[in-house]
């Protein structure tokens, strides 16, 4: 599968519609972003199941402003509508396919568990903490 262009107007819709989706961040003037280009091309056409998609950061600064991205190429990773990577930085092609056999591999149960209990842990501080202003 080839890369495809994002937009603030399809970014959502893609990355809920399709289990893994990468996302280069990328601009026109940007040199490392041009010798990245067609690495991360090339390894699309080997994962036909997952999506490369590529945003332009000059022509979508809303979505590179959502994201903060600092520097470019940036590279991020969605699994089950989940982000599960964010790096700066060209990667060679043996990195870029040893990432997504990584997120490929990843147990998305406990990654949700991870956030549930992150989140979760914030939420039981402030109940204890109303309990006892309440009590008091």
């Amino acid at each position: 599968m080839a890369t495809v262009n994002l937009t603030k107007d399809t970014f959502e819709t893609t990355i809920l519609e399709n289990d893994v989706v990468l996302v280069d961040f990328w601009a026109d003037w940007c040199g490392p972003c041009k010798m990245f280009a067609p690495t991360y091309e090339a390894v699309s056409e080997k994962y036909p199941d997952i999506v490369f998609a590529k945003v332009d950061t000059e022509v979508e600064q809303e979505l590179a402003g959502y994201f903060q991205i600092r520097s470019i190429p940036t590279l991020m990773a969605f699994k089950e509508k989940i982000g599960v990577f964010s790096q700066p930085g060209a990667l060679p092609e043996d990195t870029l396919v040893d990432l997504i056999g990584q997120i490929e591999g990843l147990d998305m149960d406990a990654v949700r568990q991870e956030i549930a209990s992150t989140s979760g842990a914030h939420d039981h501080e402030d109940h204890e903490h109303a309990h006892a202003d309440h009590g008091e």
